[in-house]
C-alpha cells in the first residue's frame, strides 16, 4: 500500500488476543482485506452472501483462507474478505459540532453540514469540529489539524462503514462504532498510520513523528523501522520521524480531580499532580463523552482554570502528558456554563444578532 509521503503503517486490530463478542463479529481491516471473526453457525456460503452479495464467492474465500470445510468453520477464526469483493455505496459524515475557525474546501464549516469523500477539513488555532459517521463513529478534530477524507463509504446491506482519513499535522480523537456493531474499515493515515477497529477509543497525534494512545480496545503497531508492537487498553507508543518506536508504555493515570469551583473570572479545578507528568491538557466539551470540544489548552501544573462561552452543563477533562508527549487517561467533572438572561419560560433571551445576553463572563 502506498500513499503520498507516508512512510509506515500502524495497524490497530481490536480483539486479536481476546474472546470474540458473539453479537458483533466484524473485526475491522488489515491491508486490503476486511476481517471477520467466525461465530457459531457461520458458513462460507452465508458469509459470502452477506458481505459480497454473491453466495458463489464462497469458493474464492475458501481458497484465500485455507478453509477445509466451508460448512464447519473454526469458531473465532479470523477470515479475510478482500475489499474488492465487497459492494459499497457512497456515504457522508454529519458535522455535529463546530467551534471557532473551521473550514472545508476553503469555505466555513457549520454544524449540521455534511462532508463527503475527497474533502479536506482544517481547524484553526482555536477551531474544533466533530464528525459523526453512518455507524455513529465519532471523529473529534482539535485545533491546528488538517484532515483529508480519503474514503467514506458503506458496505451495502450491513451498516458497516469503509472510512479512510489522512492527516499530516494535528490530532484526532476517535470512538469507533460506539454501539458495538463492528466496523468494516476505519483508518487514520499519518506519517505512521493507524487503523482503528470496532469499539476502539484512540487518539492519534502528528508532529513529524506520531503518537498513538489506546483508551479502550487493543492495537498492533507496525512502524516503518520497527517490528510489530501490541498495544493493550491504556497503553501508548511514540514513533519518531525515522519510523522507530519508543516502545510500548502504560498511559499515565487519570488525575484525581476535585469538584470545580466558580470564581470571579471563571472556573477552577484542583487536582493532584501525576507522577511522571511533564504537562497537562485541559479540555472543555459540551458532552460527557468529550466529543463536542469547545476549548483546549496545556498547563504545566495544577490547578486548571477554564470557562465556557455558552450556557448549560459543560464538562472539563484533564489528562497528564508524559515526557514523550503521550497523553494519559482523562479525569472529568461537570460544571455550569455562562450565566445568560432567560425569559419567563426559561428560554435564553437572544440579541438582535441571534446571540445570547450574558449576565457576566464566565
Amino acid at each position: 500500500m502506498s500513499f503520498f509521503r507516508f512512510v509506515g503503517l500502524v495497524s490497530v486490530v481490536f480483539g486479536l488476543a481476546f474472546v470474540p463478542n458473539a453479537e458483533a463479529q466484524p473485526a475491522g481491516a488489515k491491508g486490503d482485506d476486511f476481517l471477520y471473526r467466525v461465530m457459531a453457525g457461520d458458513t462460507l456460503i452465508a458469509l459470502a452472501q452477506r458481505y459480497t452479495l454473491r453466495a458463489s464467492n464462497w469458493s474464492a474465500l475458501q481458497n484465500l483462507n485455507g478453509v477445509d470445510d466451508p460448512y464447519r468453520l473454526q469458531i473465532a477464526k479470523v477470515l479475510r474478505i478482500p475489499f474488492s469483493m465487497i459492494p459499497v455505496r457512497a456515504s457522508t459524515a454529519r458535522v455535529t459540532n463546530v467551534t471557532g475557525e473551521v473550514s472545508v474546501e476553503a469555505r466555513a464549516l457549520t454544524a449540521a453540514d455534511d462532508v463527503s469523500e475527497g474533502q479536506s477539513i482544517r481547524t484553526g488555532a482555536s477551531g474544533f469540529a466533530t464528525l459523526q459517521l453512518a455507524d455513529n463513529s465519532v471523529v473529534a478534530v482539535p485545533p491546528s489539524t488538517t484532515l483529508v477524507i480519503k474514503r467514506l463509504r458503506e458496505f451495502q446491506g450491513t451498516g458497516l462503514t469503509d472510512s479512510i482519513f489522512e492527516m499530516e499535522t494535528g490530532s484526532v480523537e476517535t470512538h469507533v462504532a460506539p454501539q458495538d456493531t463492528g466496523v468494516g474499515r476505519f483508518e487514520v493515515r499519518t506519517p505512521v498510520s493507524v487503523t482503528g477497529v470496532r469499539g476502539t477509543r484512540m487518539r492519534v497525534h502528528v508532529d513529524g513523528g506520531s503518537r498513538s494512545e489506546v483508551i479502550s480496545g487493543a492495537a498492533g503497531v507496525d512502524g516503518a523501522a520497527a517490528s510489530e508492537l501490541f498495544l493493550r487498553e491504556r497503553q501508548g507508543v511514540a514513533i519518531g520521524r525515522d519510523g522507530k518506536s519508543s516502545g510500548v508504555r502504560s498511559l499515565l493515570p487519570a488525575p484525581t480531580l476535585h469538584q470545580p469551583t466558580r470564581g470571579s473570572r471563571g472556573w477552577t479545578a484542583e487536582f493532584e499532580p501525576v507522577a511522571g507528568a511533564r504537562a497537562y491538557l485541559v479540555s472543555v466539551a459540551r458532552d460527557a463523552g468529550g466529543g463536542q470540544l469547545v476549548s483546549q489548552h496545556r498547563i504545566e501544573s495544577p490547578p486548571a482554570h477554564f470557562s465556557a462561552a455558552g450556557a448549560g452543563t459543560h464538562y472539563v477533562f484533564v489528562r497528564a502528558i508524559d515526557d514523550l508527549g503521550i497523553g494519559g487517561v482523562d479525569a472529568s467533572a461537570p460544571f455550569e456554563g455562562a450565566y445568560v438572561l432567560i425569559d419567563g419560560s426559561g428560554n435564553a433571551i437572544s440579541t438582535l444578532g441571534g446571540g445570547m445576553v450574558f449576565v457576566a463572563d464566565y
